[in-house]
């Protein structure tokens, strides 16, 4: 079904976008329907080429009836493939014209197609399907745990940040990154917004960024927030034992006096 996941043998895994009927496929000039379509983008990003010169022997091998085994680093040269390829009366390239299985029109463009290995993996959706409303978080960040077993959030990780920011949706990513994420003030005050119909208020500053303070507190550097110029306070109090160390009024004497030979 939709969302489970496939693989051939070159590392060209991936999940099953869409499941049409066999009429609906793409058919060949023989009415031989296509099988699989896989993205053309799945190749150049891992440039796993081996599944290109998989996919054109096996057309070639499975017209003139024979099997092929490629051991590692000795399988069959480019040259080879094109003239199997030819005396099975393909072109070179390996590309032929397919129909539309709706319209029955010829596609203007030829396709690479083929016959490839495509495992079925033990990656099934109905089991990794998973939702969260509320549940646990992390007590040093305070952002929601990850994973299934703990009952955790969708990860939005630094890429996905850049799909939303190259869409322009900056209300979504101040949600994301804020109260659906390590907020703790604005979670509450949004979840009060909700219930009460009113809407929701301008979010604080989140817990990752107190974590970062804390962090440079730790290497003894004061820390100050400042906003329109002046000092606001932090959501922790600071210790009083933390102060800055006082100047020294003549460096070439140490913090404590002068030397003395006891």
């Amino acid at each position: 079904q939709v969302g489970d996941k496939l693989a051939g043998r070159h590392g060209n895994k991936g999940v099953i976008s869409k499941i049409v009927p066999v009429a609906d496929m793409p058919f060949l000039a023989d009415g031989t329907p296509v099988d699989v379509i896989l993205s053309p983008l799945g190749v150049v990003s891992r440039m796993n080429l081996g599944q290109i010169l998989e996919t054109h022997l096996g057309l070639a091998a499975n017209a003139l009836g024979y099997t092929v085994a490629a051991p590692v680093f000795d399988g069959v040269p480019e040259a080879t493939i094109r003239s199997e390829l030819k005396r099975a009366g393909y072109d070179e390239d390996g590309k032929v014209t397919l129909y539309d299985g709706r319209t029955g029109d010829a596609y203007d463009y030829k396709p690479t197609i083929g016959y490839i290995y495509i495992l079925k993996l033990n990656h099934m959706v109905e089991d990794k399907i998973h939702q969260r409303s509320i549940g646990p978080y992390s007590l040093i960040t305070q952002q929601p745990l990850g994973g299934k077993a703990q009952s955790g959030g969708q990860r939005f990780g630094e890429m996905e940040v850049w799909a939303l920011e190259a869409y322009g949706a900056a209300h979504t990513l101040q949600e994301v990154l804020t109260i659906k994420s390590d907020d703790v003030p604005g979670r509450s005050k949004a979840y009060e917004a909700i219930i009460k119909g009113e809407p929701i208020r301008k979010v604080n500053v989140p817990e990752s960024f107190n974590v970062l303070v804390r962090e440079l507190k730790g290497l003894c550097l004061d820390v100050e927030l400042l906003k329109n110029g002046k000092q606001i306070e932090e959501s922790s109090p600071r210790p009083e034992s933390f102060r800055p160390r006082p100047a020294l009024t003549n460096p070439s004497e140490p913090e404590w006096g002068p030397s003395s030979n006891a």
